[in-house]
Parts: structure tokens; sequence; C-alpha cells
């Protein structure tokens, strides 16, 4: 079940996310319960059954629930040009620096298959890469990369860039560096500007 945006949102339902959010980022998803989501919710645990339909449905909803605002920026004009690069980095990085952990949970899924929601979260990177591959194409037509770029070699930089830092994000603070908004403003400037010349440099 997905939120029509010119809906106002269902307060049940967002502190239903919310707090499902909080526990699945928190605990393994066998140990998190629909009863321990709608207490923190605050509602009853039928609600759960009404909005998502069981527990699978309402991991998959927090996921899709999180991740589509970046992925509508695929069809926006943030990346019509490479110089959005930073723009969306600046994006991805404020939004996952609220919930840090939501990273490892997405490798957790892909990589070691625990939990539900592999297929799921395939299908929704699979969205991307079909909208991200219109963008390089877009690019190339406007001179902005290299005609034989190959969509998928620019996805695994984007992601790499993106993702990195983020699942790095308390090593790197153990050992002395702050990484606050002050720093990932400046890190989404710098990882924007390596990935646009990186474009336009045919690979040897």
């Amino acid at each position: 079940m997905t939120t029509n945006p010119d809906v106002t949102p269902d307060p049940v339902r967002e502190r239903l996310l919310k707090a499902a959010l909080d526990s699945f980022l928190s605990d393994d998803y066998h140990k998190v319960t629909t009863r321990l989501i709608a207490e923190k919710a605050d509602a009853n645990v039928s609600m759960i059954r009404y909005y998502f339909g069981n527990k699978e449905g309402l991991y998959e909803e927090m996921i899709r629930n999180t991740l589509n605002p970046l992925l509508k920026v695929l069809d926006g004009q943030m990346l019509d040009t490479v110089d959005g690069f930073k723009d969306f980095f600046l994006l991805y990085y404020r939004t996952m620096a609220e919930q840090p952990e939501f990273p490892k949970l997405i490798l957790k899924v892909l990589a070691l298959n625990q939990g539900p929601g592999r297929h799921f979260i395939h299908q929704l990177l699979e969205r991307g890469r079909t909208r991200g591959t219109k963008k390089v194409t877009q690019w190339q037509a406007d001179g902005q990369a290299w005609p034989d770029l190959d969509p998928d070699m620019v996805r695994m930089a984007f992601v790499s860039l993106a993702m990195m830092p983020i699942l790095l994000k308390d090593f790197f603070e153990a050992q002395g560096k702050v990484m606050d908004s002050a720093f990932f403003g400046q890190l989404a400037a710098f990882n924007g500007q390596l990935l646009a010349s990186g474009l336009v440099v045919r690979a040897e």
C-alpha cells in the first residue's frame, strides 16, 4: 500500500512506519514483533493488518518509504546535468545521517540475505537502474558523458560514493573525525565533482 502525495498522511500509519523503522534498525527482523511496533506507535496491532497486511508488508513499506525520496530524484531535474551529483549526494547523506543503520540493513538483506524483502529491494534497485540509465543516455546526448560509457559502471560508482561514507561513519569517528553536516556538505561537493569529472574522461 503506497501513499498518495496529494492526500494528508494518516498519523497512525506514519507512527507505525516510524516505529517499524526504529525497531527493524535496532534489532534483527525475526526478533521484532508486530505487537512491539504497535506499542511503540501507540496503536492497536490490528492497524498493522489494516494498512500493511502483515509484518512483512510493513517491513517492505518501511523500506519503500525511506528510499522513495531518493529514487524520485531520478525522475526530477536535479540530475538533468552532472552538476547535480553534489546535490544528490548531500540529500543522500542528510537522509541517511538521520538513520545511519538503514544502509547496513539494506546491505544485510542483499549481501547476507538476512530478513525478508530481498526480491522487493531488488525491484526498487532495478527501478533506480532503469531511471539511472535514462539519465546517462540523456547526458550522452547532451555531450556531458562520453558515448561509450557503461551506465552500470556509473551506477556502481554512484552507489559506492553514496553508501560507503555512511557505512564507515562509526569507524572514522572512532578515529577522531567528526562527520557532521558541514563535513557531509564538503564531501558531497567533492564526490559530486569527482564523479562528474569521471564521466567525461574516456577509460583506457
